[in-house]
């Protein structure tokens, strides 16, 4: 039977393909925003003023249906990053979360922060197409992609100044990670049922080892989960659901910043107690 992943890839790669004839690679390239710089995804995430959050703006997911579905991209990710989060996630594919590329094109246009433009990266196409309506970095998802698509994908990322963040399930995809990637995402969501466990990223993260900077992505909707993925090495946090099911994404993610922060320092103070 086919999965929800392979229904997703497959009208994807379909969709690509229509995209392509509407929208021309050239066509993208006329955007603003290929000739502005990038802002790095990873030294905001490494920054110790700030949370490591990426707050996250889905109206839908196939898992889980209608999430928020008259939220306004310019108004949730401007109140996300005065919230305190370290950048921001758009999903845009439509079919399946109701997203769009304006979206992202919205929430860049009101934000300094790094965009993440959270999709199915299949075709190098779509790499243009996230440059053109101002990402700063794309997500590739092991699980549906070789190695050496990763390794297509990511060079092409790169020399347009864009970061990536490689999304990982389990150990076996590892092997697939090329050299220059430095952002390793944890999706503690199971692609084949949608199911969700944390732990996971506990898993992982002894598997990684040092190297990268680690995103624990899905199913963090506890600031004491945070800090503890934050003790495990993790600095990147990505969380939507938990936001946008609420009627003000921007005042939950306010009140989940302030407290993960509290209890990220009182962890440090009780570790350099033990440690002394």
């Amino acid at each position: 039977m086919e999965t929800i992943l392979e229904k997703i890839i497959a009208y994807k790669r379909k969709e690509t393909e229509e995209r392509k004839s509407l929208y021309p690679v050239k066509l993208l390239e006329r955007s603003l925003y290929f000739q502005a710089q990038p802002v790095s995804l990873e030294k905001y995430l490494l920054r110790e003023d700030l949370s490591g959050v990426i707050a996250e703006f889905k109206r839908r997911s196939p898992s889980k249906g209608t999430i928020n579905a008259y939220a306004k991209p310019a108004e949730v990710t401007l109140a996300y990053m005065q919230a305190g989060a370290s950048a921001l996630s758009v999903l845009t594919d439509e079919h399946f979360f109701g997203g769009a590329a304006k979206d992202l094109e919205e929430a860049r246009r009101v934000n300094y922060c790094p965009v993440l433009r959270k999709d199915f990266i299949v075709d190098e196409y779509q790499v243009i197409e996230a440059k053109s309506i101002g990402a700063d970095a794309i997500l590739l998802i092991a699980a549906v992609l070789s190695k050496e698509e990763i390794k297509n994908l990511s060079a092409l990322a790169f020399s347009l100044g864009m970061e990536v963040l490689l999304e990982l399930h389990d150990e076996t995809e590892t092997a697939r990670m090329t050299g220059d990637i430095r952002l390793a995402g944890i999706n503690n969501r199971n692609l084949a049922d949608f199911s969700v466990n944390v732990e996971r990223s506990f898993e992982m993260a002894e598997k990684l080892g040092s190297g990268f900077t680690l995103v624990s992505e899905s199913g963090i909707s506890d600031p004491a989960t945070a800090a503890n993925l934050y003790d495990a090495g993790f600095r990147g946090f990505l969380i939507g659901e938990s936001f946008m099911r609420t009627a003000q994404p921007g005042k939950t993610c306010s009140a989940f910043v302030s407290q993960f922060r509290e209890l990220r320092e009182k962890n440090k103070i009780n570790n350099s107690v033990i440690s002394s």
